[in-house]
């Protein structure tokens, strides 16, 4: 189908989202904890009977209605390929070879085992033979030439001030622990996970061949160098800000930057255009360059070895596989078992080839009318956009004007892409399932470097059809909602309109909430990164979100470890402003309609926020919490469903909540961004 800009032209006449109530169901009311009180603790109230009855599985680090559809909708995936791999003779290259012999060499388990360290041992070669400064540059360039970012991340990316334009972007790679606090910190809790990294390490070299004690030397060799590398990147709330991040420089002034490192053999050999980029972190390219300068080879190829080794465990054999999850499933997400390698196979084949998956996922799992109800709904939202931007009493005119040029431009591309990536050039055997994913991210990194120096493809899309998430592009002023999201509970055909708000219309609403939190209204209606606010007004704007800072600062999830206000800042703005988006857009459809009715004793106004609370309404595992408050810009579930519907007049008034119950914020402290 035609992917379609929306104006405010188009939006007129919207509201168009009907439904026979009576045909449809709402919410489920045996999720609601029946001795709980909504206006006390909602995300008790809302899902607590559901959460009690179903116990977080052993192999997920978290639950609920939300992660189970994610996790039923990978076994859609998995059923797919099942299919597909059940025949071994289709045409060579086709979408069905592709993805089917990806996903069958993946599940022979027994060859993966039997291959043992095989795969990757000419990667290991290699780095075995560094002995001199042009063989180490040669090396990690072939590393990145496979999607391994050792030690940095090279892609495309918009000019932050031409979005119009792609340009080469320099990034830090990926370290082995999460983010720096972990390496630098005192806290107990980060020299207690800096211990278990150095043993996993350790434990993970020796499966790879090295004596013990030559692999504990060795752990301690990658924890210094990664804890250097670490200290020269910038922190989780810093790396927020656009800001921090736009540096824009000649080809020549990287060379100057960083003259360690042959950065011609790297772009002629990435086949990019010795032409302007933006180096994200400046001050950890001079720490690379340093690292090259003094760093001893034989550093580097410790380093180097446990790179590779970090990041292609789960495509090794068994015993490889179980420590990696040991550490990263077990130990930082408190999952007590690894999910099924079914499910796994599935997973890497999607992040891999999801185009050629995708296809077939669609026609099964997104019928045309959900496509069409989605496309209602998104209007209806962005319409209620513009109507709270325009009686905004605090923003004057001109900034107004400014801020619904950027609505009007806002674009939305639902369900999956208009033209389908076609693998060309990759190869996939059954019998050598470490090659097929190494050609696999060859040809996608090669694919993603292509762009660079060219126009900027609206048509390209940074989610695989079946991917069970949204999100918001600053630069394209864009909001993408893939088929995999647009499922039961979130989004579902057979649902009321409140209970349809209430889900995915909550996170429409927070997509785009999120091209006016305090990133994303940085950038301007063409997505430059450009002030386009008065000083004035953007003072309030920052007021108002240093309410939201403070409110979640306040947030615990055990004793002395809470949220990072400035951290999860962007998110719940998306959370607070999608949630009184969607409330809006949802009474306006009824207009002229009439309320549709009371079901099962619940008002449509309570489905509407029942509905939210019960897809939004995870147990969470508390390593992944604690984990979560360190790194991840999202609250973890219970301050995402009860602190933004504390703010909001419209529950209060919906549950009939006295003034000083604890989901009623005073007014005085009540938060209100849009």
């Amino acid at each position: 189908m035609r992917q379609s800009r929306l104006s405010l032209a188009v939006l007129l006449g919207a509201f168009s989202l009907t439904a026979t109530a009576g045909q449809l169901h709402g919410i489920d009311p045996g999720d609601i904890n029946g001795k709980g009180d909504a206006c006390t603790d909602f995300f008790d109230y809302a899902n607590g009977a559901w959460r009690a009855k179903n116990t977080i599985p052993d192999y997920m680090d978290r639950w609920s209605r939300r992660w189970q559809s994610g996790e039923v909708n990978k076994e859609h995936v998995r059923d797919i390929l099942t299919g597909v791999s059940a025949r071994s003779d289709w045409p060579a290259g086709s979408a069905q070879q592709l993805s089917g012999d990806f996903y069958a060499g993946c599940m022979d388990e027994a060859k993966v085992d039997a291959l043992g360290l095989k795969p990757v041992q000419p990667l290991f070669d290699e780095i075995a033979a560094i002995k001199s400064k042009a063989t180490l540059d040669a090396s990690i360039r072939h590393l990145g030439a496979i999607g391994i970012g050792a030690p940095f991340a090279l892609y495309s990316n918009q000019d932050l001030h031409d979005p119009a334009n792609v340009i080469a972007q320099l990034d830090a790679g990926r370290l082995g622990l999460p983010d720096r606090d972990y390496y630098l910190k005192p806290d107990a809790r980060f020299v207690e996970a800096r211990a278990k990294y150095l043993a996993h390490v350790a434990k993970m070299l020796e499966l790879s061949g090295e004596s013990a004690t030559a692999a504990g030397a060795d752990a301690k060799t990658v924890m210094a160098f990664e804890t250097r590398l670490a200290a020269a990147t910038l922190d989780n709330v810093a790396s927020r800000d656009p800001a921090n991040s736009d540096h824009k420089m000649t080809f020549a002034q990287l060379q100057a930057l960083a003259p360690a490192y042959d950065w011609g053999a790297h772009f002629d050999a990435a086949h990019l255009p010795r032409i302007a980029l933006n180096v994200a972190q400046p001050a950890y390219l001079t720490q690379f360059n340093k690292e090259l300068a003094s760093t001893p080879l034989a550093q580097w190829r410790t380093w180097l070895h446990w790179t590779v080794l970090n990041n292609e465990a789960d495509l090794l054999s068994t015993p490889l596989v179980m420590q990696n999850f040991a550490f990263y499933g077990t130990y930082l997400s408190g999952a007590a078992q690894i999910k099924p390698r079914a499910i796994r196979c599935a997973q890497m084949t999607d992040a891999d080839l999801g185009d050629a998956l995708g296809h077939a996922y669609v026609e099964k799992y997104f019928p045309p009318e959900a496509k069409a109800r989605m496309q209602d709904m998104v209007k209806n939202i962005l319409l209620a956009m513009h109507d709270t931007i325009q009686g905004l009493d605090w923003m004057t005119p001109q900034t107004k004007t400014r801020a619904l040029e950027k609505l009007a431009g806002f674009n939305a591309k639902l369900g999956y892409p208009d033209t389908w990536k076609s693998y060309h050039g990759v190869t996939v055997k059954r019998a050598d399932f470490f090659g097929a994913s190494t050609s696999a991210a060859r040809w996608n990194v090669a694919d993603d470097l292509s762009q660079v120096g060219k126009s900027v493809d609206r048509t390209r899309w940074g989610m695989t059809p079946p991917t069970s998430n949204a999100y918001y592009s600053a630069s394209l002023n864009e909001i993408v909602f893939p088929a995999g999201i647009l499922q039961p509970p979130a989004f579902d055909v057979n649902a009321t309109d409140a209970v349809n708000y209430g889900g995915i219309g909550v996170v429409i609403g927070h997509e785009i909430s999120h091209g006016f939190d305090d990133q994303g209204a940085k950038f301007d209606a063409k997505g430059r990164l450009e002030n386009w606010w008065t000083p004035e007004d953007h003072a309030k704007f920052e007021a108002r979100g240093a309410c939201v800072v403070k409110q979640f600062d306040g947030y615990f999830i055990e004793p002395g470890i809470h949220h990072n206000g400035k951290l999860v800042l962007g998110e719940s703005i998306g959370d607070l402003g999608g949630a009184k988006l969607a409330y809006r857009a949802y009474q306006k459809s009824r207009e002229g309609k009439g309320p549709e009715p009371t079901i099962d004793g619940f008002t449509p106004e309570q489905q509407f926020f029942l509905a939210w609370g019960q897809w939004r309404g995870d147990e969470t595992r508390p390593a992944t919490q604690r984990t979560m408050v360190q790194t991840d810009p999202h609250p973890v579930a219970k301050f995402r469903v009860n602190g933004p519907l504390s703010n909001l007049p419209e529950f209060q008034a919906a549950f009939h909540c006295k003034p000083d119950a604890p989901m009623v914020r005073p007014a005085a402290d009540r938060c209100e961004v849009w």
